[in-house]
């Protein structure tokens, strides 16, 4: 929605400033937009390796989806810990087992519905959780380990952030490249009146326009927005994490779950009586 409003916003406002000075079917220059876009496009396919170019069209859609999890997809997530921890500190990490192998028809995972929708955060949580059943019970070789992969996954993200914010620097470039053709092309017409001139001059002018208006009005915000989202998606992971190592140092479930709460940003954050209330409804499979 946010994405919308500040695209309306961008345009309403370049537009608005424009048309009471100008003709605005000045500024439709088809072949400018070629240059400038398809250069664009084209070093942006140069410079990327196939996985980030998939991964831009795969995570384009975060754009327009703000930020990735809301407050009630961690009062899910904690009360999904509470419940996965409560049954092993009753029944040991083995009675996880059978829950992990498919945790789509989980009696656990099942009333959580948000949580199992995100494949790479289920994925995450078992694969731990399985190496805890297999005997992993050293706070600081997970810790190690948790944080290579955190890791990981937040430069793989933040690859596909940069490679827009890389494109959106160089449009400006090109822009001025589609600026400098349209002065070629005016001064092979020089012998014409002014007003086939100025409507030359005019139209490559637009192309210095154009490539600033899409490097700092859309694809560098855009960059900057998938950068965003990547940050709230580790901060997901990290607050597994501190769930994680909090339950190997031997605390009790509302005591684990309670350190992950806090590194939790302000605005996210769910307050010790949300968090009771939720797990007071938690689950508690046999």
């Amino acid at each position: 929605m946010f994405f919308f409003i500040g695209f309306l916003i961008v345009c309403g406002s370049v537009l608005g400033g424009y048309m009471p000075h100008g003709d605005v079917r000045v500024l439709w220059q088809p072949l400018e937009v070629l240059i400038i876009f398809g250069s664009a496009v084209g070093a942006f396919i140069i410079s990327n390796p196939k996985h980030v170019l998939t991964g831009v069209l795969k995570h384009f859609s975060r754009v327009m989806k703000g930020s990735p999890h809301s407050k009630d997809a961690y009062i899910e997530l904690l009360t999904l810990f509470y419940t996965i921890f409560r049954l092993a500190k009753a029944k040991g990490m083995l009675a996880l087992e059978s829950h992990l192998e498919d945790p789509e028809d989980s009696s656990i995972f099942q009333p959580f519905p948000v949580f199992l929708s995100n494949h790479h955060a289920v994925e995450f949580m078992c694969d731990y959780l399985r190496l805890m059943t297999m005997g992993t019970e050293n706070p600081h070789e997970l810790e190690a380990l948790l944080d290579e992969e955190i890791e990981a996954h937040h430069k793989e993200a933040h690859d596909i952030s940069h490679a827009v914010t890389t494109m959106s620097d160089g449009l400006p470039a090109f822009g001025i490249v589609a600026a400098v053709l349209g002065v070629i092309v005016t001064m092979s017409s020089i012998a014409e009146p002014p007003e086939v001139l100025g409507g030359l001059i005019g139209a490559a002018l637009v192309g210095t326009f154009l490539g600033i208006l899409l490097a700092y009005g859309f694809v560098g915000p855009i960059g900057t927005s998938l950068s965003n989202y990547a940050d709230a998606d580790t901060k997901y992971f990290n607050c597994m994490k501190a769930a994680f190592l909090a339950h190997l140092n031997g605390y009790p479930p509302a005591v684990s779950i309670e350190f992950a709460r806090k590194i939790l940003s302000s605005h996210e954050r769910p307050t010790f009586a949300e968090l009771e209330e939720a797990v007071q409804d938690a689950p508690n499979p046999g």
